[in-house]
């Protein structure tokens, strides 16, 4: 595997728990939707999974040691 692909599945590790932490919190915190809660919460499970390669990989380049300048 590539290095970018390395630092994409870890990423990617890391945003999946930021958008589900984020959906679920919007989720529980909406009254309209406590009706609907166990299908709320699979909508959230399944956009967080879906999401975060897309994102991950958009993350991963700008993570690269090349990327830093060394005069810091």
């Amino acid at each position: 595997m590539r290095t970018i692909s390395w630092i994409s599945l870890l990423v990617s590790f890391m945003v999946n728990a930021v958008l589900f932490g984020v959906g679920l919190v919007t989720v529980l915190m909406i009254p309209a939707l406590q009706d609907q809660l166990p299908w709320a919460i699979v909508v959230v499970v399944v956009f967080s999974f879906a999401l975060s390669p897309f994102i991950s990989r958009r993350i991963a380049p700008h993570l690269r040691l090349r990327h830093h300048r060394e005069d810091r």
